[in-house]
């Protein structure tokens, strides 16, 4: 970027800086989750799949208690995968496999490492498809079906609004004492700004892949010692002068971090190529110098697109899930290598599922899907929620063509994880306001 005058280059450098600053006031409520968990590291790592991956062709039923293979092939046509491809899991007696390119995280399953929550999505209460069809719009998600809306929803948890936090950043507000005296924020998005990781009290550090941690315009050492003299200089305005605290404590975190990452080496191979993979290494080269960036919980968020697949589906599908499979395979290797395994806990989201009837080349929006969740952590080799029905205009189909209503809700996945992250459970409420509508707020995915 061409930096004209001394104002452009300001403005320019203020810019990056809200990715690099965080207000580190500290809340009541921070302060009483503080005693909900003990000593040592935790960390939560977000893999969203922008888009909406279509879960029925992710993990499939082969032989269940309740359908089998002919369920499936009867209602996806074209877009059914043969039998014969699909890597098998086990779920008790009940046989699924996953899409043929998952075979990273089938591996990671049948060592009890990953495990599925199925059909889940947003949800205000539980929903039938009786109540559903009743048209009540009041206990339904706004804007059903809406990339944009679903997405937001999804990351603040805020089915019937507009929400200005996303729950990881309500999360990391709620255990913010935890991390006192750290010198860097809590929570890092490795795929630029996203709701999910903006809290009330704490913002979120935005860290490229690769690592390199620099605010734009600064790289010139000697224009970051020009910006270094306007930023001390005292013009008597209190507005600005908060502006120059945060823009020179976002230096500061970037500077710690670059320093720490430049001897931050990991021996775990990840996959060339791989822009997923590229941002989980990222992820792992930052746990690894937690202790030194004075951190004892931290959250992170990462992205792939791409998946909002309404033609070419199959051969879109396939290098995607591939490239998740292989990201989230080597990332938990890496999480072995520095004795993190139990510490670390990744789990994937997206706005909403696929339909199971296709369209012309692909599938249209929809609402439930399934979703892994990994790490040491897990109470693996399971599945959680209740598998749906696959039958068009049966119980789980909220029209005829496949669109599932949800078993299991965003609240009670957020819960799940936020309760292993240390919130003790009479706060879990205050991150995720629906939770109290559902008879178990918390799934027992975690031990």
């Amino acid at each position: 970027m061409l930096i004209r005058s001394r104002r452009d280059f300001f403005r320019t450098a203020l810019r990056s800086v809200a990715g690099l600053s965080s207000i580190g006031a500290l809340s009541k409520f921070g302060e009483m989750n503080a005693l909900a968990a003990g000593p040592g590291y935790q960390a939560l790592v977000c893999i969203f799949l922008a888009g909406g991956n279509d879960g029925h062709n992710t993990v499939i039923p082969i032989q269940t208690a309740q359908q089998n293979f002919s369920a499936y092939q009867n209602a996806r046509s074209f877009l059914t995968l043969p039998q014969a491809t699909l890597p098998q899991i086990h779920n008790g007696s009940d046989v699924y496999g996953l899409h043929p390119r998952l075979t990273e995280i089938q591996a990671l399953y049948n060592s009890n490492k990953a495990a599925v929550v199925a059909n889940l999505g947003m949800l205000v209460k539980p929903l039938t498809r009786a109540v559903y069809l009743g048209n009540n719009s009041s206990i339904l998600p706004n804007a059903l079906f809406s990339h944009s809306d679903q997405t937001s929803q999804w990351q603040s948890s805020i089915p019937t609004g507009l929400g200005s936090t996303g729950w990881g950043g309500r999360l990391a507000d709620a255990v913010q004492a935890m991390n006192t005296g750290a010198l860097f924020p809590s929570v890092t998005s490795v795929s630029g700004s996203s709701l999910f990781c903006t809290g009330a009290q704490t913002l979120p550090a935005t860290v490229p892949p690769g690592g390199s941690a620099q605010l734009s315009g600064t790289g010139n050492a000697a224009r970051m010692q020009g910006l270094q003299q306007l930023l001390t200089f005292d013009n008597g305005l209190q507005l600005v002068q908060a502006a120059n605290s945060i823009f020179s404590r976002g230096v500061a975190y970037a500077n710690t971090l670059n320093g720490l990452l430049a001897t931050s080496t990991l021996t775990t191979p990840f996959p060339a190529n791989n822009p997923l993979a590229q941002q989980l290494q990222t992820v792992a080269r930052i746990i690894k110098v937690q202790a030194q960036l004075g951190l004892s919980r931290q959250i992170f968020f990462c992205q792939l697109g791409g998946f909002d697949t309404h033609g070419g589906q199959l051969a879109i599908q396939d290098a995607l899930l591939q490239q998740l499979s292989q990201a989230a395979g080597a990332f938990y290797q890496s999480t072995v290598e520095l004795g993190m395994d139990q510490n670390v806990v990744t789990f994937t989201a997206s706005e909403f599922g696929r339909t199971l009837t296709p369209n012309s080349d692909g599938t249209d929006h929809a609402w439930g899907n399934h979703h892994f969740v990994i790490g040491g952590a897990v109470k693996g080799g399971q599945f959680y929620g209740q598998y749906p029905s696959l039958a068009l205009g049966g119980p789980n189909d909220a029209n005829t063509r496949g669109t599932l209503i949800p078993t299991t809700s965003v609240d009670q996945y957020g819960a799940t994880l936020a309760q292993w992250f240390g919130v003790s459970p009479g706060n879990l409420s205050g991150i995720f306001p629906n939770v109290g509508n559902f008879a178990t707020p918390v799934l027992g995915v975690l031990g």
